[in-house]
């Protein structure tokens, strides 16, 4: 069953924010995509002339189960109330919002960012902080996943939270196709799971090493003698690189791992723990549910049944 995701074309509306999201989300077969706004009034994205006509009249986002706000220019300027006031009854209904750049503006006035996690570009962070005093801005971030509330820093990190919204939504081999449709980078945050290892680093080796041997025991010592490196300046060097301790990334990546395998093949939980290094089925379930959210089983069934 296809999930509807609307767009909201806003006054000033950022042609490129509002493109990345209708490309990336728009090609994902399970979404249907509506473009939500002004019928009578289409509106002139901040450079070069765009016009983005709506598809549908406001009152539609009431069907969609997502609704992306793109970033808009001018964001200290206010929106007409009708777009807020969509915004807020998306919500109000348990629907996701995703913020991209400077539309968190626009989420933060329909009141949904009070006591939240969001993020905004960082030329914006300070002003963001100083109108909504009740959200918990974060800054140095891509996105900021807050259940049901998904915000970008920036344009191209709209991106990186859409193929994330994918990811949740439909699976890592889903997320893994999308980015090759656009030829992106894998995600490339701690709070996702899948990480980017930066081409050309110092410690890329190390880390592909790692990735070759995910089923076998492996420990900080034995990836800063391969580095080597001290331990201690291994560690230093390999947070700068990924922005997460050693063991961190490496429990990301089998984890990530784990998830591809309940999604591609029949293996038993013991032989998925086995074959990512996880240790025994009991501790993986565990681990998996702390960090996914759900046990190994109910992951299967929910993106087998997509």
């Amino acid at each position: 069953m296809e999930r509807t995701v609307a767009i909201l074309a806003l006054p000033r509306v950022v042609a490129l924010d509002f493109s990345i999201a209708a490309n990336i989300l728009g090609d994902e077969p399970g979404y249907r995509l509506i473009v939500c706004g002004d019928l009578e009034r289409p509106q002139a994205a901040d450079r070069g002339g765009v016009l983005i006509t709506p598809t549908h009249d406001l009152s539609a986002v009431e069907e969609a189960g997502v609704l992306v706000v793109p970033g808009y220019d001018d964001p200290h300027l206010p929106l007409p109330p009708a777009y807020l006031a969509a915004i807020a009854r998306h919500a109000a209904r348990g629907g996701c919002v995703v913020g991209i750049c400077t539309g968190t503006f626009a989420i933060a006035a329909a009141g949904l960012a009070d006591g939240r996690r969001v993020t905004t570009h960082w030329r914006y962070v300070d002003e963001l902080r100083e109108r909504y005093p009740a959200a918990r801005v974060v800054e140095n971030v891509l996105f900021v996943d807050d259940g049901t509330l998904l915000t970008s820093a920036g344009g191209g990190a709209g991106m990186d939270v859409c193929l994330h919204l994918i990811r949740t939504d439909f699976g890592v081999a889903a997320a893994d196709r999308a980015e090759k449709r656009v030829v992106a980078a894998p995600a490339r945050q701690p709070e996702c799971v899948d990480v980017l290892t930066p081409p050309g680093s110092e410690l890329a080796a190390v880390r592909g090493w790692a990735l070759e041997h995910l089923c076998e025991p492996i420990t900080v010592q034995a990836l800063a003698e391969r580095g080597l490196m001290s331990r201690r300046t291994f560690i230093r060097r390999f947070q700068q690189e990924t922005g997460m301790p050693p063991m961190r990334w490496l429990t990301a990546q089998r984890l990530l791992r784990a998830r591809r395998l309940l999604e591609t093949s029949d293996l038993p939980v013991e032989r998925v723990a086995a074959e990512t290094g996880l240790g025994t089925a009991e501790n993986f379930r565990t681990l998996f549910r702390r960090e996914v959210g759900v046990p190994p089983s109910v992951y299967r069934r929910r993106i087998s049944s997509r």
